[in-house]
């Protein structure tokens, strides 16, 4: 699809990439094939992948355009937030997908954020594992008693107005992603957690779109018991602050 005057698509889709190279070609053709009537263009910021996934992303540019999948790199990893912000300088888009690359998120459920936000006008459209029709795929039972018992001790915490506070499969009106993002301090898991609390305290209107998890196919987690430390403490620090 034509990008309108002056270049600008509707949605810009940044996608943070680290040692991607297995999955980063079938996640934005899944994207193409979802999406065949949106104006878009992907944004992948690689934070200087050893393995190769730039080169990938550079075959993917000569297939679908250096207009609709745009690479921009960093030297190293720099953190999610500021990915974000990264991606947010060369984006056109007057509205912003945030997405992982392992395949997690599942670009299937790109037209229902979509259609949420032309129904509600929401600010944030979010994916959540916690209601009806959601799900986590992939996960031993450890695993998933974990998120769930952190998603509930911030939900009674924070008192936050979403469902499912550590996902990072989200829809954004620009101007309000911009926002966010400069009023956040937190890094590494917690920053999405920080996002749509801070979201929630500036009156923003938020909705939800059910979707399945699905554990990353290829390569491996980067969760750890650091990241579960970081979590905690992160809580405590929005307790106090918001």
């Amino acid at each position: 699809m034509e990008a309108t005057a002056g270049g600008k698509r509707e949605y810009s889709i940044i996608v943070p990439t680290y040692n991607e190279r297995l999955n980063i070609a079938l996640i934005v053709y899944l994207i193409f094939k979802h999406l065949p009537d949106v104006n878009f263009e992907i944004i992948i910021v690689d934070d200087g992948s050893p393995d190769g996934t730039q080169d990938i992303v550079k075959q993917l540019q000569q297939v679908y355009g250096e207009d609709r999948v745009l690479l921009r790199a960093r030297p190293r990893k720099l953190g999610l937030g500021t990915a974000y912000l990264h991606g947010l300088k060369h984006a056109s888009g007057e509205f912003v997908v945030i997405m992982d690359a392992d395949l997690s998120h599942h670009p299937k459920y790109l037209p229902s954020f979509i259609r949420k936000q032309k129904e509600t006008g929401a600010d944030v459209v979010t994916g959540t594992r916690y209601v009806k029709n959601g799900g986590v795929h992939g996960w031993n039972l450890m695993r998933k008693l974990t998120s769930r018992g952190a998603n509930v001790l911030a939900q009674t915490l924070l008192q936050p107005g979403a469902s499912d506070l550590t996902g990072s499969f989200r829809l954004y009106k620009r101007d309000v992603l911009e926002d966010l993002i400069s009023s956040c301090v937190s890094k590494g898991y917690v920053f999405q957690m920080e996002m749509i609390v801070r979201a929630t305290r500036k009156g923003c209107h938020i909705e939800e779109v059910p979707i399945t998890f699905v554990d990353r196919v290829f390569g491996t987690s980067k969760l750890g018991g650091s990241e579960i430390v970081g979590y905690l403490k992160g809580l405590v620090y929005l307790l106090l602050t918001t």
